[in-house]
This record gives structure tokens, C-alpha cells and sequence, in this order.
């Protein structure tokens, strides 16, 4: 890039020049007499030599563990300490550490070949100091690791002008199969060296971000308080003393930086200080994190009192995923909208300070037009771009300041790539650490010494840095804020500077964006799910009397689907968007119209019933239940086709609707139940079931009375005949003999004759009589006309009301 080109006006005189080659030529001319001895290849020229390629040569490692101060000032002790190992598999007799200092670096892309061959003997390597700034080893062991420390005073080690010095740690010794002084190993670093606060210096803004992955699940408890639930503890983890997140509170504290935050992090700490639950398996338990979560916050509130707080859109949606693969889902860019809203009412509360929402920042700066587009359309007029996505163009010999107008009122503000990646990677060793530190610094003051024209310039680094790139991170700050040449200046204010007329205004086309990076984004299928989840939503929430309680909790679930932490876990964030709907399909089903068998209507009309239940702990309604007859000529519901009636339901109750019914032929007919909201929309399921009707017609009543008409006139023949049987027989009692005479017998067909004779089988007759019209029963009763009504649930049909 053009802000490798070399520094303006910062070459030392020729006089000082030519005085520091002749001491080093000086200092050389011991080992010329030597020269002869050493295997062909080894050579020393103006002062560096020239390390020999052999089978030992890069047998030992040289760790900087630790390099005190990091940018030293005139009168300071520079201070070394790490560790030798030889992994040859001889000894390295003789052998001893020393230092090496350098020729002024002149560009920074020469910082990046130098950091980048940092342990490489075959190119160039400078001399070693003073012989006295030396620790010596009699024998270093294979595979053992031999501590060294080294102090030296910084005028002992020739610094000249203000600028970036090469700084190394060698190890030089002797094996057996070789047995004369090489170099075995080096590791090379940076020594910023500017004593004097003189010029102008850069100001510089550094990003402290507190950004987390998506911790919160949709679920929440049925009481009032609708107790949050939680995916897992890491949260809990990360806030917890020496946590990540706890650390970059710890450290950031002290710190002249720029906060930016996760509104959805802060909810979710905040969720954590009352009760809450952590999924365990398929169940819940109880959390217990309160305190922990209550320091945290107390901790950041302490921290940003005074300090500039950018707040991202809540859950820090995944911009160039939304740009690329969601603008063309309807709905997409109103979960942005949504995400942007709520910054206000989540991050005040919680942090007491009114954040900026003046700022998007796409994943690790990388824009395109469609991005800064999509970017911009909730309301954010400043996009946190990279130097390496939006490249110089015009051949500037110099790193421009960081605000660009790019058109539309809209300005990039442009970090720096190389110090924004700077603690990147495996920072867990000391060694690592320092020269992240050392480079860092060496970037920082290369940049500032380029020309005599201030700048400001803008640090981005990763979103999630873990604890051991915080802790470098913050030494880094921490000897800026120390040193000579760079001061403090909030995003606003870089944001608002003055442009450098000659940088690049021009963002690149969507062909340009890295593809390394494309192949980790949400898919167009994400943003398809998001939005039938979304339509779901709409459509339950017009049913709720309280529909707070689902929207909120559903609508910060459904941002943090488009986080851009999801990037590089496509089933974890798969996983979360089908627990999100499935809760969701979960909660609507509650609400529900109960399955019904099939109904028999006995007759031309009747009331059919349909129940809706509802087990929500909040009331529902109003909803319109609409009963709809597929075969209207059969079967009418009110006289048409099918009717509507309005429906609510109390929280955990069931309502039954009735609608008549009128059959104009007899048969089956099927019939649809189906909710709808007030806005025409179907609710839930449809219930289907069949009405049988089985009408009465008036020829079958007509038999079925001839039919009981004949019953009545038999029994009233059998009455009579019975009755004058039983006459006759009382009044051959009565006669006696004379009777039986045969003189004066009864006519069985005399009227006169009396009724009842009061004999046996006379009162017989009259008991069985009295057994027909309503006495007690007798065996020769006729029996009734139908079956007695049976209390058990009927079959397969439902019976309705008459």
C-alpha cells in the first residue's frame, strides 16, 4: 500500500552517518584476522553480518519474553528476559545471549518483512553490542530451556535519530561437530525510539469492543416476571473474575479508548442480576450468577463514566450477510430498523451514559456499496471501514487520516489495517505477546514519523478478542498513552475531521469483497426462516391481550438470528433459528380449536358446538371461529355456506361457540372449523369433521303411528274379553248348585250381569288388569318402545342439541 512509503525528512545527517559506519567497521576489525578460519560463505559488510547456512544454524529458539520499557526515552535502562532451548541434538558449548541493534527503519511495510523474518539466519543480521550485555552458558542441553536477562542502558545502544530500530536476541555457540562460534539462533523485534515530544503527534482513536456471542433463548418463564432462560453459562464464565469479558473491563478501565458495545450483551448481563434459568438437557435449572452478574456492570458503569460509548445495533447484526444475501427478503432490513431502536432503551438504563448510534461496523471493516448501503438505512451516517477493504488509490506516499466522504452525507471512517490486526492469533505466550506489543508500537511511530502533517488515525481490532491479545492490547495502549508521539483523540472527533483531499473517496464494487470472508456468511435461507418467523409473529400477537410479553422476548430473539457471531458456526446458528420457531409453533398451538368426531343430526336442525381452547396464561381474543359446510345443499350453517363468530378466551379456559344447523337432505356432509384473526388471517390448524344427518320423513311417521294404533285397539280386545271372562265366572259362584243345574245360567253376554263377583279368580283378572294401567308389572306386560337412555360416551357419533 502507498503507506509503506518511506519516511519525509527523518534521515540522519550525513556526519552521524558516516560516524556510526566507522565505529561498526571498527568494532569489526577484531574478527577480520579471522576471516580465513571460517568455512567459505561467512562474511562480514558494513557492520551486519551475514549468518552461515549450516546444519545448526536455527538449532536454538530465542523467546523475548519480556522487553522494559517498551518505547524507551533518554536515561532508561532497557530491560530483556526470555529463554534459550536447543533443539539440536548436540550441546551448544561456549554459548552465550547478546544483543543486536539495527539500522533505522525507514518504511513501515519494512516493519512487516522484518517481524515476518524474525527468527530467519539467513538474511541479514545486525551486530551485537557491548560483549559486557551478555549471559553466558557453559552448555545448553538438548530439548532444555535456559532463562536470560539482560540489562542495558539505552545510551549504550547507539539509538540515533527518532525512528523504529531493528532489536534482536541471538545465541551464538559451539557444538562438536562443529567447533567454533556461529549463530544458532535469533529472534528480532522493534525499539521505537523517540525521547523528545516534539512535532506534531498523531491522534489516535483505538475501538475497545464488548462484544459476546448470542447467550439468550427465546423462552421465558409463564409467571409474571417471565423469567429469562439461557443457552448455557457461558456467560457466566465470561463476566466472572478473569473471564474475557471481565478482563476487558479490568483493563480497559485505565485506558484512553473508544467503548464499543453489544446492546444485547448488557440485556443479557442485566437478565442474569435477577432470577434466571440455564437449559440443562431438555430441562432448566436454576441460575446462580446474580453477584457475579452485578459486579460486572457496576464494574463497566465505573469504567465508561467518562469515557465516548458507541453502542452497535442490538445483537450486532451480520451487515455484509444482510447485504449480500437478505435485502432481497421482505422484512430484512426492518429487523435492522428494530435492532437500531432499541439502543436507547437498553443501553441508558443499564450503563447510565447516552451512546452514539451514529456508527455501523461491518465484520472486520470489509465494505462494499451494497454494504455501506444496508449499513446506513438504520439511521448510522458513519461506517467503520478498514484500509485494506477501502485501498488507497492515488500513490499517497503516507497513511491518510481516517474520515473519508464517500457521498450521500455518509463518511467512512477508515482504520488502520496493520495496527487493527495487530493481536491477532495465539497471544497465550509471553513471547507472542511482546512482539505483538513491539510491532504495534514500531507500526504506530513509523506512521506518525512519515511526514510532518497530522492525522488522526482510527484502530479497529477484533470483535471478540480473547484474554491474552486484551492483555497485550492493553500494554500496547498503555505505552502509547506513555509515549512521545501519539495522543487520545474519541471516534467523533475522527469522525469529524478533516479529510485528507488526496485519499481514496471510492468504495469498491461487490466483486471485491474477500471471499474468504463471504464463505462465512448468513445464507439467503437464514433470512428466509427469519422472516417466516417474523410473519408467525405478526399473526399471534393481534390474538394476545398482552402481546408485550411475546414480542419483545421473540422480536430481540429473532436480531440476534442475524448476529454476526454466528459467522463460522452455521449449525449452532441453524440450530438456534429452529429452536426459535419451534417455541414460537410452540406457544400459537396453545390457543387451539379442540378435534371433534363425527355428528349425527336426527332431524332437519339442530345446534352444533366448537370449542376453543386456550392455554396461555393470558387471555386471547378477539378471534372469529368460522364454521363452513363443503356441501351447503346438504347441510347449512345459519342458512348459507357458513358463518362467523367472534371468540375470547381467559388465559388457561376453553369457550364453546354453538352455530345451528339446518339439513335439507339426508347423507354426510363435511365441516370446517377454522379460526381466523380480525384481519382476515387464518389461525392455526383447521379442524374437519363429518355430520351425518338422518332425517325423519313423514311417511315413516305415518307407518310407525298406524302401527301403535293397531297395538292400542288389540289390548283393548284382550281388556274386554278378559273382563267379561272374569264376570261369567263370578256368577257361577254366586249360584251354587243351581248353577250347576244348569237352570238360570249367566248369558256371558248379559249386560246385567255383575261387574265383580269378589272370587279368586275374579280378583286375578282384575290384578293383571290393574298390571296394564299401571299396576305392578307382570310377565305378560308388553315392552316398551325403546331401549332405556344409555350415560356412556356414545361411539363414533356425537349426538347435538335439539
Amino acid at each position: 500500500m502507498a503507506e509503506a512509503a518511506d519516511f519525509q525528512g527523518t534521515s540522519p545527517s550525513p556526519a552521524r552517518r558516516w560516524l556510526r559506519r566507522t565505529a561498526a567497521l571498527l568494532a569489526g576489525a577484531p574478527l577480520l584476522a579471522g576471516v580465513l578460519q571460517l568455512p567459505a560463505g561467512s562474511a562480514y559488510a558494513d557492520g551486519q553480518e551475514t549468518a552461515r547456512a549450516d546444519s545448526d544454524s536455527g538449532s536454538v529458539a530465542v523467546a523475548v519474553d519480556s522487553l522494559t520499557p517498551s518505547a524507551p526515552t533518554d536515561g532508561d535502562t532497557v530491560t530483556v528476559s526470555g529463554t534459550v532451548t536447543n533443539h539440536g541434538k548436540q550441546p551448544v558449548t561456549k554459548a552465550h545471549v547478546g544483543l543486536r541493534v539495527g539500522p533505522e527503519i525507514n518504511t513501515r511495510s519494512s516493519v512487516d518483512t522484518i517481524a515476518k523474518d524474525g527468527t530467519d539466519l539467513s538474511g541479514s543480521v545486525p551486530p551485537e553490542i557491548d560483549d559486557k550485555y551478555t549471559t553466558k552458558f557453559a552448555e545448553l542441553a538438548p530439548g532444555v530451556a535456559e532463562h536470560f536477562n539482560i540489562s542495558v542502558p539505552v545510551d549504550d545502544l547507539d539509538l540515533g535519530e527518532d525512528g523504529v530500530y531493528e532489536f534482536a536476541v541471538s545465541l551464538s555457540g559451539q557444538t562438536s561437530a562443529q567447533p567454533w562460534e556461529q549463530l544458532l539462533g535469533i529472534q528480532r523485534t522493534f525499539l521505537p525510539w523517540k525521547p523528545d515530544a516534539t512535532g506534531q503527534k498523531t491522534k489516535t482513536t483505538y475501538l475497545w469492543p464488548l462484544v459476546s456471542r448470542t447467550h439468550m433463548a427465546a423462552e421465558t418463564g409463564p409467571n409474571e416476571e417471565q423469567t429469562p432462560v439461557f443457552l448455557n453459562d457461558d456467560l457466566a464464565e465470561e463476566i466472572s473474575p478473569g473471564g474475557r469479558l471481565n478482563q476487558m473491563v479490568t483493563l480497559g478501565k485505565d485506558l484512553d479508548v473508544t467503548w464499543v458495545v453489544d446492546p444485547d450483551l448488557l440485556a443479557s448481563v442485566d437478565a442474569m442480576t435477577g432470577s434466571y434459568r440455564v437449559r440443562n438437557g431438555d430441562d432448566t435449572v436454576r441460575g446462580t450468577d446474580q453477584a457475579v452478574a452485578k459486579q460486572w456492570l457496576a464494574d463497566l458503569q465505573d469504567a465508561v463514566a467518562d469515557k465516548e460509548v458507541v453502542a452497535l445495533p442490538f445483537a450486532d447484526p451480520d451487515l455484509a450477510s444482510l447485504a449480500h444475501n437478505g435485502t432481497n427478503i421482505a422484512g430484512s432490513l426492518s429487523q435492522l430498523k428494530e435492532a437500531t431502536d432499541v439502543v436507547d432503551n437498553t443501553v441508558t438504563p443499564i450503563l447510565h451514559v447516552k451512546p452514539s448510534k451514529d456508527f455501523a461496523w461491518p465484520v472486520e471493516g470489509a465494505v462494499d456499496r451494497s454494504i455501506v448501503k444496508v449499513a446506513t438505512s438504520a439511521g448510522a451516517d458513519k461506517v467503520i471501514a478498514r484500509s485494506d477493504s477501502l485501498q488507497e488509490t492515488n500513490g499517497l506516499p503516507y497513511t491518510p487520516s481516517a474520515a473519508r466522504p464517500i457521498g450521500g452525507g455518509i463518511t467512512a471512517v477508515v482504520a488502520d489495517a496493520r495496527l487493527s490486526t495487530a493481536f491477532e492469533g495465539d497471544l497465550t505466550k509471553a513471547s507472542s505477546s511482546t512482539l505483538a506489543v513491539q510491532r504495534f508500537l514500531a507500526q504506530s511511530l513509523a506512521l506518525g514519523l512519515q511526514t510532518g502533517k497530522q492525522r488522526s488515525i482510527v484502530v479497529a481490532p477484533q470483535r471478540t478478542p480473547s484474554g491474552s491479545q486484551a492483555r497485550a492490547m492493553a500494554e500496547a495502549l498503555r505505552a502509547l498513552q506513555d509515549g512521545t508521539w501519539s495522543q487520545f483523540q474519541k471516534l467523533s472527533e475522527a469522525a469529524t475531521a478533516k479529510p485528507d483531499p488526496d485519499a481514496t473517496t471510492k468504495v469498491p464494487g461487490t466483486s471485491s469483497y474477500p471471499s474468504a470472508l463471504r464463505k462465512r456468511e448468513l445464507p439467503r435461507s437464514a433470512f428466509t426462516q427469519i422472516a417466516q418467523t417474523q410473519d408467525k409473529l405478526d399473526n399471534f400477537k393481534v390474538v394476545l391481550s398482552d402481546p408485550s410479553r411475546v414480542v419483545t422476548p421473540f422480536g430481540r430473539a429473532l436480531n440476534r438470528e442475524m448476529s454476526a457471531s454466528w459467522r463460522g458456526r452455521a449449525a449452532e446458528a441453524g440450530s438456534f433459528r429452529a429452536g426459535v420457531r419451534a417455541y414460537l409453533d410452540g406457544l400459537t398451538g396453545r390457543v387451539r380449536l379442540i378435534d371433534k368426531s363425527e355428528t349425527k343430526l336426527s332431524g332437519r336442525s339442530a345446534t352444533i358446538p366448537v370449542t376453543v381452547q386456550n392455554n396461555l396464561v393470558q387471555d386471547v381474543g378477539p378471534l372469529v371461529l368460522r364454521l363452513t359446510s363443503t356441501n351447503p345443499t346438504r347441510l347449512e350453517i345459519d342458512g348459507a355456506a357458513y358463518q362467523e363468530r367472534p371468540v375470547s378466551v381467559s388465559g388457561g379456559h376453553s369457550q364453546s361457540v354453538k352455530f345451528t344447523t339446518s339439513a335439507n337432505a339426508n347423507g354426510r356432509a363435511t365441516v370446517i372449523a377454522q379460526l381466523y384473526t380480525t384481519d382476515g388471517r387464518p389461525y392455526g390448524q383447521a379442524v374437519t369433521f363429518d355430520v351425518k344427518v338422518t332425517e325423519i320423513t313423514a311417511t315413516v311417521m305415518l307407518v310407525i303411528g298406524g302401527g301403535v294404533l293397531l297395538l292400542v285397539l288389540a289390548g283393548f280386545r284382550m281388556y274386554t274379553q278378559r273382563k267379561r271372562a272374569a264376570a261369567r265366572a263370578a256368577g257361577k259362584g254366586d249360584n251354587g248348585e243351581g248353577q250347576e243345574a244348569g237352570s238360570d245360567e249367566d248369558d256371558p253376554e248379559d249386560p246385567d250381569a255383575p261387574e265383580n263377583s269378589g272370587g279368586p279368580e275374579a280378583r286375578a283378572t282384575e290384578s293383571g288388569a290393574r298390571s296394564r294401567t299401571g299396576g305392578p308389572e307382570q310377565p305378560s306386560d308388553p315392552a316398551p318402545d325403546t331401549a332405556a337412555e344409555n350415560a356412556d360416551p356414545s361411539g363414533t357419533g356425537e349426538r347435538v342439541d335439539r
